[in-house]
């Protein structure tokens, strides 16, 4: 009787064995859920299944915790959009999957839209407190040079103009997923913001200078081609001497 009362406590408590991984996984959640000014210690306890003692013990006070929700969170959004953006398909198709991804998490299936994490918790600290605007700044530039990357490989694939500008088409791009997160929050539908997505990759991968060589390709007058216009402006003027 005594050992299984003591088993349950220990099991409740986590004093000793637990998954910091998910740990933080949970306590993010907490996070997401109450916001950081908002989420006390007994929700924390509660949402990972460890004693206060235990969560002093492994990740130190509620600021520190909330700074390595914060890291994982960066981490893990970091190592999906290089998947996405790593696989070998085109430019709008990898931008798609990446703005899917971001739907999906913007959008959990049990619960009410929450947006992201990051903008959505450390946007309101990072206003008091330099080391959450610290994070968030990491967490916006790391984005950035994940969008970045990609778009230097497509200039270099042609899928880009030469043109293109790929650090500004990044921030370009993270605008967009600032977006989709703002406004899952505010209450537009999942089908709206993916219809935004969509409109904002055709923009991204529209670039004006690859329009305007394909309408000089095509003999038509947009674009400003010198070719095809020179002929008619000639052929005008020998009717004019006519």
């Amino acid at each position: 009787m005594h050992n299984g009362t003591k088993n349950v406590m220990r099991a409740r408590g986590r004093p000793r064995q637990y998954d910091s991984q998910q740990a933080l996984n949970d306590a993010r959640d907490a996070f997401w859920h109450g916001g950081y000014s908002g989420t006390s210690l007994d929700a924390l306890s509660e949402a990972t299944g460890m004693n206060r003692p235990s969560l002093y013990g492994a990740f130190g006070d509620k600021h520190a915790l909330y700074l390595d929700t914060l890291d994982r969170y960066i981490e893990l959004g970091r190592e999906g959009m290089e998947a996405a953006l790593k696989a070998d398909q085109p430019l709008a198709d990898a931008l798609l999957s990446v703005y899917e991804s971001a739907l999906a998490l913007y959008f959990p299936a049990d619960e009410a839209p929450r947006g992201c994490f990051l903008i959505g918790t450390a946007l309101v600290e990072s206003r008091g407190d330099a080391e959450v605007r610290e994070k968030l700044a990491n967490g916006l530039n790391t984005f950035d040079a994940a969008f970045e990357r990609r778009f230097k490989r497509a200039k270099a694939q042609g899928e880009l103009d030469a043109a293109a500008n790929p650090a500004a088409l990044a921030k370009v791009a993270s605008a967009i997923l600032h977006s989709l997160a703002l406004r899952s929050r505010a209450g537009d539908s999942r089908e709206s913001l993916r219809a935004t997505a969509k409109a904002g990759i055709a923009l991204i991968c529209g670039m004006p200078g690859k329009r305007q060589r394909k309408s000089v390709n095509s003999g038509s007058t947009r674009g400003g081609g010198e070719s095809p216009a020179a002929p008619r402006k000639s052929g005008t003027g020998r009717k004019l001497k006519r």
